[in-house]
């Protein structure tokens, strides 16, 4: 299996709710460093797991989304605590989606699977991945 990994970052703030979070129950910020990994079993015809560039865009543009906000008051997140973990997943599918779409151009048909792991310091990270549906047309 191939892989490809670009990375960006994302800057939030957020409050948790539950006793498990303790101080982190009040608003913080927190900057998350962003892999996102695209995973093919072979090549394309340029001998790519996928445009590097458009890669890159996409994910700046995915994380445009949550960037310098404060995730409390996003409306698509309310009633969810916006741990590492969930924010992995939704990175994930919305960057599904953009591939499903074929915003990463033809050789995102060929993907296999997608990983997004983000980093919220040099000791703690968390993930989501999965196969992507996509590949089962190419």
């Amino acid at each position: 299996m191939y892989a490809l990994t670009v990375r960006d970052h994302l800057m939030i703030a957020h409050s948790f709710r539950g006793a498990v979070f303790g101080p982190a129950q009040a608003l913080h910020g927190a900057t998350y460093i962003v892999d996102l990994e695209f995973r093919r079993p072979g090549l394309d015809a340029d001998g790519l797991v996928v445009d590097i560039g458009r890669a890159a865009e996409v994910l700046k543009e995915t994380l445009g989304a949550l960037n310098y906000r404060n995730l409390d008051e996003v409306p698509d997140l309310a009633g969810h605590n916006t741990t590492t973990e969930f924010l992995a997943k939704w990175v994930f599918d919305r960057i599904a989606e953009r591939i499903a779409r074929g915003d990463l151009g033809p050789g995102g048909a060929g993907l296999a699977g997608l990983k997004v792991t983000l980093a919220e310091s040099h000791v703690a990270w968390a993930a989501y991945e999965a196969p992507l549906a996509v590949a089962a047309g190419a």
